[in-house]
């Protein structure tokens, strides 16, 4: 086995190596819908995230076959509501497939009366609208992008006969405008969002062992990426992905990244060790160093099963899922076209595991 390459594993990058040498803008289409309703062992979504001005963080998914268990390929929709206070809102609407429907030559999704549309004019960035109001909860909410669209190689990575994993990211960083519903209130919103979309042909849990994944916004700069360690089914390959963009263009899209991981502590929530520290680095073009300063979210994601989902879970599947929202502070130091900036902030990045991360 080369260094960094698993056999078992293909990528999808373009190369030369696991890197892209051309990076062009998505296509319409690829945010249109790839698999289809009921499809046995087939899962898909589009997602939404947005940092609110009100102190509030909203996450929205468009389910063809939702991938979680107990409710593992049903449609549907499900919305997240982080309040400023730190309690959460979380509710997965599931819809029959008669009430699905979805384009393939463009991110059109409706679902009951949820929907969610693209607008994109020639030579344009996209404007998303997404809406969902399910009885007391959703929104109406537009993504501006200020980002070209941007995937890892094809967007594809083959497991050899285990399956394969999709990723795009249509909006690495978008201007997000609209209302909130939260009861009887509706409020108006301005913020920061991110939409990505996902599909793929296997449960995570058989291939993965965890992932962790986050955005770094800074003044001048936009940064994506994603760290999955896979089982012992694949040799433990660590697939690595990363896009850093200078103002509307992405600049670099790579997997040769060192992805460091340091000072873990113990979370009794969600029974896993998390890294407070991590480094992110692509030789003389790329340092991010992140110290979380607050967990905003740790939890034993079984707490969430009802009690038979539970037992199957955790004593015949062998699961044992655990998931952190982390506020850290970054430092960001980038080399490009000759100058080398350092800038600083704040930002979210998350963490999903079935097994231990040290």
């Amino acid at each position: 086995m080369v260094e960094g390459k698993n056999v078992m594993v293909n990528e999808g990058w373009t190369g030369p190596g696991r890197c892209d040498a051309t990076i062009t803008p998505l296509k319409p289409e690829e945010d249109g819908m790839h698999t289809g309703v009921g499809l046995r062992g087939k899962y898909e979504w589009w997602y939404f995230d947005a940092h609110l001005d009100t102190g509030h963080s909203i996450v929205v998914f468009f389910h063809v076959a939702n991938p979680n268990p107990g409710m593992g390929g049903k449609p549907g929709v499900e919305i997240v509501i982080h309040r400023p206070d730190g309690t959460k809102i979380q509710k997965f609407v599931p819809y029959k497939k008669s009430d699905f429907s979805a384009a393939r030559s463009k991110a059109d999704v409706k679902i009951g009366s949820n929907y969610l549309r693209v607008e994109q004019l020639d030579g344009q960035l996209p404007r998303y609208e997404i809406y969902i109001k399910e009885k007391d909860l959703g929104c109406h909410l537009t993504y501006v992008a200020e980002v070209n669209g941007w995937k890892p190689g094809s967007g594809i990575s083959q497991f050899g006969h285990m399956g394969y994993f999709a990723w795009i990211v249509p909006c690495p960083k978008a201007r997000v405008e609209g209302t909130v519903t939260e009861g009887d209130r509706t409020f108006q919103v301005k913020g920061i969002g991110y939409h990505d979309h996902n599909w793929l042909n296997f449960q995570f849990p058989m291939i993965i062992n965890y992932w962790m994944w986050g955005r770094i916004y800074s003044d001048h700069y936009t940064v994506c990426y994603a760290f999955i360690q896979c089982n012992n089914k694949m040799d433990n390959h660590a697939v690595k992905v990363l896009m850093m963009a200078d103002g509307k263009e992405v600049v670099l899209s790579t997997g040769e990244f060192d992805f460091i991981k340091q000072d873990f502590e113990y979370n009794d929530r969600a029974k896993y060790g998390y890294p407070r520290k991590l480094i992110i680095r692509v030789p003389d073009v790329l340092e991010v160093k992140l110290a979380v300063k607050r967990i905003l979210e740790a939890e034993n994601m079984l707490d969430n099963f009802g009690t038979i989902l539970k037992f199957i879970a955790k004593y015949i599947l062998r699961l044992k899922p655990g998931y952190f929202r982390l506020l850290s502070d970054f430092e960001i130091k980038i080399t490009h076209e000759g100058k080398t900036n350092t800038e600083t902030g704040s930002t979210l990045h998350e963490i999903v595991m079935f097994k231990p991360s040290e």
